[in-house]
């Protein structure tokens, strides 16, 4: 057993390389897997690219094994990428990572501590998805408030919320319109979605009917 786990593959035939290979493809599927099950809005793009790093990195892998030179200039490389997409998911790149590790340790030849691998971290992610309570919840809306430069938005609302959340939360204030203007974003859990226009009435009521939106929150926002 420890030899099967342990023991790396010579990677010196075209049955040793197929044999990477599709493990590496299989890792990718199942990590693209656990990103799918996990993620409320999933992207396609973050599909294919989970899918396929693991082979792509397993390739890298064998190709600089054993070369000084060629692994300090892939390394080289590698430091001028750029994660680079929406605002950025902690969630998601700790599977860009797994993707990653997992491909590394397919191109050095351990399949079965890669597979191995693979899966206790797929089973840790799953349950921690299903277990760990989420910080909000399907009432949660993330709401944006509009208010003139002189006005004092420190409890002008509260009873407003009172009536119509659970818990609102002041989550950040900006200046817009060349500074004429305050936008207030709140975290917002409602006590009944269907009374939502009626929040909304009357806070444009109390901000002089200026602009109000109010969204889902999203889950996974959990930036880094």
């Amino acid at each position: 057993m420890n030899d099967l786990i342990f023991t790396p593959i010579t990677l010196s035939t075209v049955a040793d390389l197929a044999l990477v290979l599709g493990a590496s493809l299989i890792c990718g599927l199942v990590i693209a897997l656990v990103y799918r099950l996990g993620t409320e809005h999933p992207s396609k793009y973050m599909i294919i690219t989970i899918l396929t790093m693991p082979a792509i990195v397993q390739a890298v892998i064998m190709l600089v094994n054993g070369s000084i030179g060629a692994g300090v200039a892939v390394a080289g490389a590698f430091s001028l990428v750029r994660f680079r997409s929406l605002p950025g998911n902690s969630r998601d790149i700790v599977l860009l990572f797994f993707a990653m590790a997992s491909g590394i340790a397919m191109g050095m030849g351990y399949v079965g501590y890669g597979a191995l691998f693979t899966v206790v971290i797929a089973v840790v992610i799953l349950l921690a998805d299903r277990l760990v309570p989420s910080d909000h919840t399907k009432n949660s809306r993330l709401l944006k408030i509009y208010l003139p430069e002189d006005a004092d938005y420190g409890s002008l609302f509260d009873d407003i919320f009172g009536e119509y959340a659970v818990s609102a939360v002041l989550d950040g204030v900006r200046t817009v319109r060349m500074g004429t203007m305050f936008e207030l974003r709140y975290i917002v859990t409602l006590k009944d979605p269907k009374r939502e226009k009626e929040m909304i009435d009357k806070i444009r009521c109390r901000n002089g009917n200026l602009t109000v939106s109010c969204g889902l929150f999203p889950a996974d926002r959990a930036e880094l």
